[in-house]
Parts: structure tokens; C-alpha cells; sequence
């Protein structure tokens, strides 16, 4: 299977370009019309990296949260659901902007040339 495959996307979001076996470039943000790093602005794939991030620290607090209240190190039973429940939102949404990016990147591969 060629074009944009898990190698290839991560390879894009290291560098912020990709040059596949058919000769199309898919570069980073152009300077035209949008918000360059020079001027503080984050690319998307900076964005993205740190939204996953951001969950798994959710993730990791619920999950210490839920290890003290099993082990008894707290009884706050209460903040280990709200976190966990946090997590859960967090992880839902992530799923849900994930799926919405797959179907926009198979929106443009439908375009003709």
C-alpha cells in the first residue's frame, strides 16, 4: 500500500514534510496566510503531540489516583472517580478528533488532480 501510511505519517510528523513514491510533496504550513513559528505560533503536528500528551497525563494521574485509593494510601474516593472520569472524556474526545482527521485525510485522497 502506497501514500501515507503509519511510517511515512510519522516520519511527517517529525519533520513536517513527506516525499512519497509518486513524487507528491506534502510540506508543513507555508508562510501565506498562516501563523509562521517564528512568531511563537505551533505547527500542527507540535499541536497534536501535545493533546496526546495532555491525555496520557490524565491517564497517568487517574491511574495513580486509583492505585492510592486501592492500596489505601487516600480515601478520596470521589477525586479518584473525577479523575478517572476526566480521563475517560479526554481519551473520548481524542478518539473523536482522531476520526475526524482520518476522514478529512480520506477526503483529500478522493480529490482528482
Amino acid at each position: 500500500m502506497e501514500g501515507f501510511t503509519v511510517g511515512n505519517a510519522n516520519r511527517f510528523l517529525d519533520t513536517g514534510s513527506l516525499r512519497d513514491s509518486k513524487s507528491l510533496t506534502v510540506e508543513g504550513p507555508s508562510s501565506v496566510g498562516s501563523t509562521s513559528n517564528a512568531e511563537g505560533g505551533k505547527s500542527f503536528a507540535d499541536t497534536l503531540k501535545d493533546a496526546v500528551n495532555s491525555v496520557n497525563e490524565l491517564q497517568k494521574s487517574s491511574d495513580t489516583f486509583a492505585q492510592n485509593v486501592a492500596t489505601g494510601k487516600t480515601d478520596d474516593v470521589a477525586g479518584a472517580m473525577i479523575a478517572a472520569e476526566r480521563a475517560d472524556i479526554a481519551l473520548r474526545v481524542m478518539v473523536q478528533v482522531r476520526n475526524k482527521i482520518i476522514d478529512a485525510y480520506q477526503e483529500v485522497m478522493k480529490m482528482q488532480v
